[in-house]
């Protein structure tokens, strides 16, 4: 008994000391105070709240114009080297342009393929047939068998400014009907990945990724005015630099993409070098630039048009060439100056069209009325 009364003892101050030093302070805190309404009462914001001038412009794009963008499927035969040729699918976009079923898209979003399916906003889905192509400006048309669609208004790039607004419309990874909003970031010429030169492209920081190619970018009153093709990314995702094809590039062939099936490209028939001020001075030209006809092609329309070519043989540095033709400076009223300025000129006609060259023959000014050839060329 005596040992028992020191452990009882030793038991009853360790309890006490748990008590006072752990478990009084460590018990959860008293719920009494908790009530329990019978109504949650919540501050809520007014109903009906109108949208801004802006909010609403945007909405308005997006009603206007989204019923007209599809969602373009294309389907590839690869080459699996287990499995030998093996099916693969690409998606991009694509917009109505009128209520016979065609449809404006990139040419990279169908090139090679074997079956191409469009899908409208609505969720029908259609099997499309391909009705021509311009890889060259890396457009194509496709066409589907489909009842009350609304076509998109097709804009004006001629008088684009950097700083003002736009919209893009596409299927972006996918995810169909996104609209992203930006501004034209600049005007440039631009290459493609396969090579491909855009003349005067559409720069916007208006987030585009991979399948919005060939959706449209829009104008704050909702005309398109470009369609969207490429981005300049190092992780391959919008990284505010985008590009899109300007619309009237695409108006200028659409035509012949619908009613040919190719672009009938023309041609003016000549070689030409840039003249600068020092080769002016030094060959004796009436002008300062423009581009010196070194062979007016035989047969060509140039030829036909009775312009010249060089009659007498010199040397631009080491390269041999034939100086004394014609000095092209302007064609339909737009100064001339470079291979550059004569392509963009070029790409605003067709096969056929009647155009004014404005020339230099020695120190006579002189306009000729040329009827543009057709090119060759597959490209």
């Amino acid at each position: 008994m005596k040992f028992l009364r020191p452990f009882l003892f030793a038991l009853i101050l360790a309890a006490a000391f748990f008590y006072f030093t752990t478990y009084r302070h460590g018990r959860l805190p008293s719920t009494n105070w908790i009530s329990r309404p019978q109504q949650v009462e919540i501050t809520e914001a007014a109903g009906g709240e109108s949208l801004d001038s802006e909010e609403q412009n945007n909405v308005a794009v997006y009603r206007k114009n989204i019923g007209a963008v599809v969602n373009i499927t294309s389907r590839v035969m690869t080459l699996d080297f287990f499995y030998g040729l093996v099916p693969q699918e690409g998606q991009g976009s694509g917009f109505v342009i009128d209520k016979e079923g065609h449809i404006l898209t990139n040419y990279h979003v169908i090139a090679d393929a074997r079956e191409v399916w469009v899908t409208l906003h609505n969720r029908k889905k259609y099997k499309a047939t391909i009705v021509g192509t311009d890889r060259a400006h890396d457009l194509a048309v496709v066409q589907i068998k489909a009842t009350n669609l609304q076509p998109m208004t097709l804009g004006d790039s001629t008088n684009l400014q950097v700083g003002q607004k736009v919209y893009a419309i596409g299927n972006p990874f996918g995810l169909a009907g996104t609209l992203t909003r930006g501004i034209v970031s600049s005007i440039r010429q631009v290459s493609e990945p396969d090579g491909m030169v855009i003349e005067e492209a559409i720069q916007t920081d208006a987030a585009i990724n991979p399948g919005n190619s060939g959706g449209p970018l829009l104008n704050w009153h909702g005309e398109v005015i470009g369609i969207n093709t490429m981005i300049a990314s190092s992780v391959g995702q919008s990284a505010g630099i985008g590009f899109a094809i300007p619309i009237n590039t695409a108006k200028a062939v659409l035509n012949d993409l619908v009613t040919l099936g190719r672009v009938r490209r023309p041609a003016l028939g000549v070689r030409t070098i840039p003249i600068d001020p020092e080769l002016a001075q030094e060959m004796g030209l009436a002008a300062d630039y423009g581009l010196l006809i070194v062979q007016a092609v035989q047969g060509g329309a140039a030829d036909r048009a009775g312009l010249r070519g060089g009659s007498e043989r010199a040397y631009l540095g080491n390269t041999p060439i034939m100086v004394g033709g014609d000095l092209i400076v302007a064609m339909d009223g737009e100064k001339i100056e470079s291979q550059q300025n004569l392509a963009q000129a070029m790409n605003k006609h067709r096969a056929g069209d009647t155009v004014t060259v404005t020339i230099y023959r020695g120190k006579k000014k002189m306009d000729v009325s040329v009827t543009l050839a057709e090119a060759r060329e597959q490209v």
